[in-house]
């Protein structure tokens, strides 16, 4: 029998019984519209996670560390990569994340400087977190409602203020269990004010004479403290520099890079050019009296987030430790996939369950088309024609099931999401894209169905071949 005669003849069949084979078809796309919107509900959810890694400038940055760090130094070469050992690795400091700044598919690389410092708001000291961060970071989505603009310049003396610690400026700080003030209460009262900013500055050798104070914004103290370390000295030079609030925001873009969040944040151009002494100065005398600025970690932008593994192994054959988000997500990817297992089981149900209704209507098709098949045997069909005209039948419903459950699917997914984004909204929160349909997820829904319709039409198809045309024909 010719595949177009097959199916002509399929389809003649399955208008006999309208009503039956349409709500057998129905049931086959309750169970693929299950199916479509439970993985594109959890394909949605792992895209949307990924975004806001992307944005937040994390997914694509690998951090660097020292292996001359105390954390590091026992433990030897453990990340892999090769490189020298900790005892002879080379120190983090300007030059070498010049280098690293210079290797292919790195965007930037950018030394993680904060410190503790006092700020004078108002004629009162407050002593809190400060860190340098760059111009790239106008993008990253901690900015997103912001208040107030970013940094006019990469060395402009300004500042941006953490929420918590602008409500500290005001007096304003919430009593457990109170609501916190509105971003946009605290800012208002702060942009346009300065404050003013007292630092430490690192001079090596026993001279402060070579610092001037640049047009009356810096204050030298006169009795600086001298530290004698091995014929080598250097000084700690107390300053002053006045700041302006440029900025009230409500997150800390670099809360997951330490165990400190900062809660003023300064161009770090301008940071970089105040020589603030770092801890990992005071820990090394050599580091302490050496001109080169050094740093406890260096952030390295990549590229491409796939190119995150090939940077990572250059940097470490160099001699340093680097870790990134994508270590970090390998368990995060690991969950996502075990939930679209879970939930494509589940969504699965559905169309088992159909599955059974495929075999009930071709069943009770057999029961009232016996004389047919008897005369199709008669004359001349073989018990393959009498297979492939089932199969033809169950595929049929298969793929108008199919396809009618990826529409459905579509729907239920796009009425979740705006019911969600409803939702997100009343509070005060941004929306967001949980459902996502990828092409694949269609293909493969239509034809898993197929597929599902024509094991359900084994046991049918087998029946009918085995009738016997002589006992078909007296069937009444």
């Amino acid at each position: 029998m010719k595949a177009y005669d097959l199916a002509e003849l399929a389809v003649r069949n399955l208008k006999e019984s309208v009503l039956r084979n349409s709500l057998t078809t129905v049931g086959i796309s309750v169970g693929v519209a299950s199916l479509v919107a439970m993985l594109s509900l959890g394909i949605g959810l792992q895209q949307m996670a990924t975004r806001r890694l992307v944005k937040s400038g994390l997914f694509d940055t690998v951090v660097v560390t020292s292996r001359r760090d105390l954390r590091n130094f026992n433990r030897g070469d453990d990340q892999g990569g090769g490189g020298p050992d900790p005892a002879q690795s080379p120190a983090l400091d300007e030059p070498s994340r010049q280098k690293i700044a210079e290797l292919p598919n790195v965007v930037e690389a950018n030394p993680d400087l904060r410190f503790i410092t006092s700020f004078t708001y108002d004629d009162k000291p407050h002593l809190t977190m400060a860190a340098g961060i760059p111009g790239s970071y106008r993008t990253n989505d901690a900015f997103d409602g912001m208040q107030g603009a970013f940094f006019s310049s990469d060395a402009a003396p300004e500042v941006i203020l953490q929420k918590s610690f602008a409500a500290e400026l005001l007096g304003k700080t919430p009593k457990p269990g109170s609501e916190e003030s509105p971003v946009a209460d605290l800012a208002k009262p702060l942009l346009g004010k300065e404050m003013t900013m007292r630092y430490a500055e690192q001079v090596a050798g026993n001279s402060s004479s070579d610092n001037a104070d640049a047009k009356g914004k810096v204050r030298i103290d006169s009795n600086a403290d001298t530290v004698d370390a091995s014929a080598s000295t250097y000084s700690i030079v107390s300053h002053e520099l006045k700041l302006k609030v440029v900025g009230v925001t409500d997150l800390d873009p670099d809360s997951m890079r330490g165990p400190v969040r900062a809660r003023v944040l300064l161009p770090l151009k301008l940071l970089q050019s105040l020589h603030v002494v770092q801890p990992t100065a005071l820990r090394d005398t050599t580091q302490a009296t050496s001109k080169v600025p050094t740093y406890a970690t260096v952030s390295v932008r990549v590229k491409d987030p796939a190119k995150i593994q090939a940077v990572e192994d250059a940097i470490k054959k160099m001699g340093f430790n680097t870790f990134s988000m994508l270590d970090a997500t390998r368990s995060l990817r690991r969950f996502f996939t075990i939930l679209d297992l879970f939930l494509g089981i589940f969504g699965s149900l559905a169309l088992a369950v159909a599955s059974i209704g495929i075999v009930n209507t071709l069943v009770m098709a057999i029961l009232e088309r016996r004389r047919e098949i008897g005369i199709m045997k008669a004359i001349g069909a073989s018990d393959g024609d009498v297979k492939s005209l089932f199969f033809a039948e169950a595929g049929v419903m298969g793929a108008f099931g199919g396809a009618l459950g990826v529409a459905l699917g579509w729907t239920i997914g796009r009425i979740i999401n705006a019911g969600t984004n409803i939702y997100l909204r009343r509070q005060d929160l941004s929306p967001e894209q949980i459902w996502f349909v990828p092409w694949w997820l269609v293909g493969g829904a239509i034809l898993f169905a197929i597929v599902v319709s024509l094991v359900s039409g084994l046991y049918p198809a087998a029946r009918a071949a085995r009738l016997d045309p002589v006992q078909a024909l007296r069937y009444e």
